[in-house]
């Protein structure tokens, strides 16, 4: 499976034990979609390759305690620490309204109701204590919070997001 058709899902943080199992680090605020999986995607020299599971278990910081089929020993938990785990894009639930997966939105025309076009959405940064969307106009970058307050509206067909930002925030990127 290629990388462009999944999202990221979290890593492998360290070893669980000595009978191969691993704990792993989800990036996601909806832990409780992903209680049932029955295998992951594992980054391995840069490709995906899928990786089942055997036992699944939630730990008390919530982290995902996972036991692999063929990964039965301290040293092969061992070689997994530090990897990348992805899914499928396609088994996403669709979101509506005002919610959106971060992968989503990548290309989207940005519109605000005063300035009209403001760029096209190149990502969505999460370093940050709220996620910002990093929006391209020519070579012009700009940075707009990606919060409910400044979000009008998703138009998924249309690939367009209407935003309502604060007096100034536009001018201090156009006027640099």
């Amino acid at each position: 499976m290629r990388k462009e058709d999944c999202f990221y899902l979290g890593h492998i943080s360290r070893k669980h034990g000595y009978k191969g199992e691993v704990i792993a680090v989800f990036d996601t605020d909806q832990k409780e979609n992903y209680n049932e999986l029955e295998s992951v995607l594992v980054e391995t020299h840069g490709e995906l390759v899928p990786f089942f599971i055997e036992e699944m278990a939630v730990n008390s910081k919530g982290h995902f305690i996972l036991r692999f089929e063929d990964t039965n020993s301290e040293e092969a938990a061992e070689a997994l620490i530090g990897r990348e785990l992805y899914l499928p894009i396609d088994i996403l639930p669709p979101l509506q309204g005002k919610s959106f997966y971060f992968h989503e939105v990548v290309g989207f025309e940005m519109m605000d109701h005063e300035a009209g076009f403001i760029g096209i959405c190149e990502g969505v940064i999460d370093q940050s204590a709220q996620p910002i969307f990093l929006i391209r106009q020519n070579e012009l970058e700009i940075l707009v919070p990606a919060v409910d307050e400044f979000i009008e509206s998703i138009d998924r067909k249309g690939r367009k997001i209407f935003l309502k930002t604060p007096p100034g925030l536009l001018d201090l990127y156009r006027n640099a």
